[in-house]
C-alpha cells in the first residue's frame, strides 16, 4: 500500500524523535547495543531538517518512516571508492516504524530519495550501511544499488553502495 510522502517541516520534529527512537530500541532488542541504538534529541533533529532533505512517509495522521538526502561532502571522507560524480547525493538514516515494517514504505522512501537526484540534479546517489546483521545491504541491493566497497567508520564496520541515474 503505497504512503504519501513529504518533506518534512519543524512541527515534525518531535514525531521524528519518535520514531527514531522507537527504530533505535526495536534495533537494539534485535541486535544488541551498537551504533544503531543512538537515540537522537530534538536539537539535532532540528539540525538535520536544516542541513537535509527529511522525507517523511505518513499512514493516515502517524509518521511511519524516514530518510534524510543531503549533498555528498566528498571531501570529508574518501570518496575514491564511488563512481566519480560532480554532485553525488547521501542518503542517511533510513528509518520504517518497527509496527510498519514489511510493507513497502521503506523501498517507497528510498524510490522517493533515488527520484530527488533527478530534480537536484544529481550524478550519484551514495549510502552506507552496517555490516553487521542490523545493516540494511540486501534491502538497498533490492532497490538498485550496488556494493562498492567495505570500509571502516572507527571501530564500525561499514559497506558503500551507490545508484547511478541514467
Amino acid at each position: 500500500m503505497k504512503v504519501p510522502i513529504s518533506v518534512a517541516t519543524a512541527e515534525d520534529i518531535p514525531a521524528l524523535v519518535a520514531l527514531r527512537t522507537a527504530v533505535a530500541n526495536d534495533m537494539t532488542r534485535r541486535f544488541g547495543e551498537g551504533d544503531w541504538s543512538t537515540v537522537p534529541g530534538e536539537a539535532l533533529v532540528e539540525r538535520q531538517l536544516r542541513a537535509s532533505r527529511v522525507l517523511v512517509a505518513r499512514r493516515g495522521g502517524e509518521l511511519v518512516g524516514t530518510v534524510r538526502v543531503t549533498t555528498a561532502l566528498q571531501w570529508a571522507f574518501d570518496a575514491s571508492c564511488f563512481t566519480p560524480a560532480k554532485t553525488a547525493l547521501y542518503v542517511l538514516g533510513l528509518a520504517v516504524s518497527p509496527h510498519a515494517r514489511g510493507e513497502g514504505i521503506g523501498q517507497q522512501l528510498m524510490e522517493t530519495a533515488k527520484q530527488t537526484a533527478h530534480s537536484w540534479p544529481a550524478d550519484a546517489v551514495w549510502l552506507d550501511a552496517y555490516d553487521h546483521a542490523a545493516g540494511a545491504g540486501a534491502f538497498y541491493v533490492r532497490c538498485g544499488f550496488r556494493e562498492v566497497a567495505r570500509t571502516r567508520s572507527g571501530p564500525v564496520p561499514l559497506i558503500y553502495y551507490e545508484w547511478l541515474p541514467r
